[in-house]
């Protein structure tokens, strides 16, 4: 249970720069039980960071729950029978062109609103109404539920299927940029090096190296240089950036 100065909260945890850093602004005023859900991704190493990062920064738990589900070949982070293959960028510098409706193949059905009904079943049976997850605007690639209407409306329908009815959902870099989150996350004392971004590992002797090619190394490499701080990310030789 958490103390009477520091409540506690769930944190959607992936391993990546958003959500880890998600993390460190919460476990400034909250005991943090951090979830990851394993559904299958393509980038596993993302499962690997995302329990190093909560180590890291001292959760009181760490859960990771398997979605075991059929998703169809609808996504690209998803390697089933007929899935899309992970956009890679000709130039290493500007993100892949989305597709007409502009959404693109990265996009997981619904998987914001599984993720924050599983942390909100937590939250309440713990007793608080906090859930903190990591989606932002500025920099986000095109998926419709990390947009403020999206996480505004799904708080109330948890409201209003949940005995508290009292659930915030907290969302701490709706505003930033990519650059403005890696600031802070440094700020915070978190080490980036433990995160995972690639959506397309690649294989190598001293372990998964990142391809540097894909939307999220690339808006990755771009938060970094507009922080102004060192990229320690383990880049295949394949990058050109």
């Amino acid at each position: 249970m958490s103390s009477a100065s520091q409540p506690a909260a769930v944190v959607l945890l992936s391993g990546g720069i958003d959500s880890s850093t998600c993390l460190a602004v919460a476990r400034q005023q909250h005991e943090c039980h951090a979830l990851t859900v394993e559904y299958g991704q393509r980038n596993a190493p993302e499962l690997d960071a995302a329990g190093r990062v909560a180590r890291s920064l001292g959760v009181v738990e760490h859960r990771i729950v398997e979605l075991r589900f059929d998703w169809r070949g609808s996504t690209a982070l998803v390697p089933d029978l007929g899935a899309p293959q992970v956009p890679r960028s000709a130039d290493a510098v500007a993100p892949s062109a989305p597709p007409p409706d502009g959404v693109p193949v990265t996009y997981v059905p619904a998987r914001n609103s599984i993720f924050l009904a599983l942390g909100a079943a937590w939250a309440e049976a713990l007793g608080t109404p906090h859930l903190f997850i990591g989606v932002n605007r500025v920099d986000y690639s095109g998926y419709p539920d990390c947009r403020p209407a999206y996480v505004e409306a799904i708080q109330a329908a948890l409201r209003l299927g949940t005995r508290r009815g009292d659930l915030q959902i907290h969302a701490p870099l709706m505003e930033l940029t990519k650059g403005q989150i890696v600031r802070r996350g440094t700020e915070l004392g978190l080490d980036y090096g433990l995160t995972w971004s690639c959506y397309d590992p690649q294989d190598a002797p001293a372990g998964p190296r990142a391809c540097g090619l894909c939307d999220s190394c690339i808006h990755r490499k771009k938060g970094f240089a507009e922080a102004g701080v060192p990229d320690p990310t383990p880049y295949a030789p394949t990058d050109r950036g």
